[in-house]
């Protein structure tokens, strides 16, 4: 059982839906980028997506793309996202780290150095957006093998015919991107989302969290409530280029927490 699956056991258990954040490893700086990483879970986030910084996040909007931009001319690369993750491991043994990026920066180091020094790093979960399901020999069953989880994308365009595919070897939960487009492109609305994760639910039995388009707290119970739990990203990292305190970006992480739990 990995800490993903512990975590969604302990959620269940408690009758509560999942918050996870996502943050651009780096954004503004290695230190800052540290200690807001290590607020999250103290702000109510149950799951911590980091992102990769990569030089073409062709599925990211402007939001994040400006915050890999900002990591990459800070110096951040794959060993730092994984120093920074080792550095959080010291003093919280508990919460699950997805990686998420792009497979360019894992293929560039190597698949099989790079699994071992993600798990050594404290690394739960994958999510690699331009990784198809037919490519699952390159990455994603090694990192099962590994003993990480690899969560896969559905999408509004994953039709029936599709699904079974996108779910043959992912393990941890299911992401649902809720609208069609890049990241921080429009709002989820709950009419929509509702069907198609009831859809994919009945497929699997893998939580089902829902991201993109969810920026405020409100917005957050509302998915919450019609899924397993909510991702929030654009939102929070457009507070850290606007230059928020660390104090300041959790406490809107925290109501953004609160919403989702209140799902």
């Amino acid at each position: 059982m990995t800490r993903i699956d512990a975590k969604f056991a302990e959620l269940s258990a408690a009758g509560k839906k999942a918050f996870v954040s996502y943050v651009m490893a780096g954004d503004p700086d290695f230190d800052t980028s540290l200690e807001i990483v290590k607020g999250l879970p103290a702000a109510g986030v149950d799951i911590i997506e980091l992102g990769l910084p990569f030089t073409d996040p062709m599925a990211d909007g402007p939001t994040i793309q400006l915050a890999g931009q900002r990591a990459l001319d800070g110096g951040m690369t794959l060993q730092r996202t994984l120093d920074l993750a080792a550095e959080f491991r010291k003093t919280d043994d508990t919460t699950p780290i997805v990686l998420m990026g792009y497979y360019n920066p894992i293929y560039s180091r190597g698949v099989d150095k790079f699994l071992v020094d993600a798990a050594a790093s404290g690394i739960d979960g994958l999510i690699v957006v331009d990784l198809p399901p037919e490519e699952d020999d390159e990455l994603c069953i090694p990192a099962q093998k590994a003993g990480l989880n690899f969560i896969r994308l559905a999408t509004p365009t994953t039709d029936d015919e599709r699904l079974p595919r996108v779910l043959q070897n992912t393990s941890g939960f299911v992401y649902y991107v809720s609208i069609t487009g890049i990241t921080g492109a429009a709002e989820a609305e709950a009419g929509d989302v509702g069907p198609e994760v009831a859809r994919i639910k009945a497929a699997t039995d893998l939580p089902v969290i829902v991201g993109f388009g969810i920026n405020s707290p409100e917005r957050a119970q509302t998915i919450a409530s019609i899924s397993d739990g909510a991702v929030v990203g654009s939102a929070i990292v457009s507070q850290i280029g606007a230059g928020k305190s660390v104090e300041e970006v959790l406490a809107f992480v925290k109501s953004l927490s609160d919403g989702a739990h209140r799902g």
